[in-house]
């Protein structure tokens, strides 16, 4: 800076000091409080004195512009952790309430909103503004998010880790962007995740960027832990892998390298390979074959790989919601006994099986017939709704969504099988009560059925013209 400038900055903030000086004892009077606020929130470094003063003072603090908080919160982790937690809470709440909807779609789901449209979300605008510029601040917030992660494994904290790093990206607050290592790979990542696709380009970048985290940089890899772990970038990565495998297929060429893609991914497409000769099959001159139904058999290492591999098992999750979205009902009930023991439960992870119902209303005629309902509500929801409350909430979700469609017997053992005992909780309470009442309401009148048998009776015959 010139030094005539550096003269005049700090003369103007000398000017500033004064003045808050002399009317910083009249800060309680109504009159005179606007103008104490506003020249503290001009001054880039308050004294301490009038920052303590003023962090006593509760009224004083809720009045005091997010400027002069910043300068509070920086040697205040408890303060500033008081004002983030309730945030953080919201955000999780937020997010847990668009997976439990009652708008069950395949068109609009979790994963819907672009990912400049989820910045724009409150919580993550409230924490950009309270952040600023400050690299302190945007420290303890992570220390926050890495903390909440690893003691609750809600994948949610790695949503907002990302969301709030491209937030500042967006603003271009180069003081944070700058520091944080993992910039450049969730802005690539970003870029992938709003195209709903990982080209070769971006993959070999991201490759890139990992290959590039030096030993001894632990912290940066747990980061980058966290940025994957986002799930809009497992969706985008594990949507992008269904897509190559399809292509792979139409090309006759197998994965290379790695267990998981020399031996999993194979099997996955030798289930597109069984679908494809199938659909030939059914579309050949009946007199040239018998029906050939369609395979049912699941390879022991596919349910092998699903139990014990992580990444595999996400993969096949997707698989299966992608054969679900093609209303592929024969693909659907052959993979779906391996959903009931996966790795971590992930088949009963509440993203799963958000995306799940709303897929599975491109079946809604389905849940006609005996053997499909038995196979996915006995074969599969059920062997979890006592021990998983998300689960059992997710099934009414769908029933108060399908019951329509559910034949009356089946609908009936259903209503009886879920409903919620005495350690249950609120809501899955509420959904039993909507779906009963739903069920009461189609339940046919007393009347209705008292007159029933009248419409039985012989009609007296009418001698038709001919007869005459």
């Amino acid at each position: 800076m010139v030094p005539s400038l550096v003269f005049f900055h700090d003369f103007r903030y000398k000017k500033l000091e004064d003045l808050l000086e002399k009317s910083f004892s009249l800060v309680k009077m109504p009159s005179i409080q606007p103008v104490v606020m506003c020249v503290m929130k001009h001054l880039p470094k308050v004294p301490e004195k009038k920052l303590k003063l003023v962090m006593a003072d509760k009224d004083l603090y809720k009045a005091c512009a997010v400027e002069v908080k910043r300068q509070i919160w920086q040697d205040n982790q408890a303060l500033f952790g008081d004002e983030v937690s309730p945030l953080l809470k919201q955000y999780i709440l937020e997010k847990e309430n668009i997976l439990f909807s009652n708008d069950i779609s395949f068109l609009q789901n979790f994963f819907s909103p672009s990912p400049k449209t989820r910045r724009q979300g409150e919580v993550v605008q409230k924490l950009t503004q309270m952040i600023g510029k400050n690299v302190k601040l945007y420290d303890m917030v992570l220390q926050f998010l890495r903390t909440l992660f690893l003691r609750t494994r809600n994948v949610h904290y790695c949503t907002l880790r990302a969301e709030l790093l491209m937030s500042l990206h967006d603003l271009e607050i180069s003081e944070i962007c700058t520091v944080d290592p993992c910039h450049k790979f969730t802005w690539c990542l970003d870029a992938c995740i709003r195209e709903k696709f990982v080209d070769n380009k971006r993959a070999r970048e991201l490759q890139g960027f990992l290959d590039g985290v030096k030993k001894g940089q632990e912290q940066v890899l747990g980061d980058l832990s966290m940025i994957l772990c986002d799930p809009f970038a497992i969706n985008t990565l594990a949507l992008s892998t269904i897509r190559h495998l399809q292509d792979l297929v139409g090309q006759d060429t197998l994965p290379r390298e790695a267990e998981l893609i020399t031996r999993f991914l194979p099997l996955l497409m030798s289930f597109v390979v069984d679908d494809h000769t199938f659909t030939v099959d059914q579309k050949l001159p009946s007199e040239e074959k018998g029906p050939i139904p369609y395979p049912s058999a699941i390879p022991e290492a596919f349910t092998k790989f699903l139990q014990e591999n992580r990444i595999a098992c996400e993969i096949g999750l997707y698989y299966i919601l992608h054969i679900t979205k093609q209303r592929n009902k024969n693909a659907f009930l052959r993979l779906l006994p391996a959903l009931v023991e996966t790795f971590s439960d992930l088949a009963f992870s509440d993203i799963f099986l958000h995306l799940l119902t709303g897929n599975l209303t491109l079946l809604s005629d389905e849940f006609a017939l005996e053997e499909f309902c038995t196979s996915l509500f006995d074969g599969f929801f059920l062997t979890a709704c006592s021990r998983k409350e998300n689960v059992h909430r997710h099934v009414l979700r769908l029933l108060l969504h399908l019951h329509h469609k559910v034949a009356p017997a089946k609908l009936e053992s259903l209503q009886k099988a879920l409903e919620p005992t005495k350690q249950s909780g609120e809501a899955v309470k509420e959904l039993y009560n909507q779906l009963s009442e739903k069920l009461e309401l189609r339940k046919p009148s007393p009347a209705e059925v008292t007159e029933t048998p009248s419409m039985e009776l012989p009609l007296p015959t009418v001698p038709t013209p001919a007869s005459r």
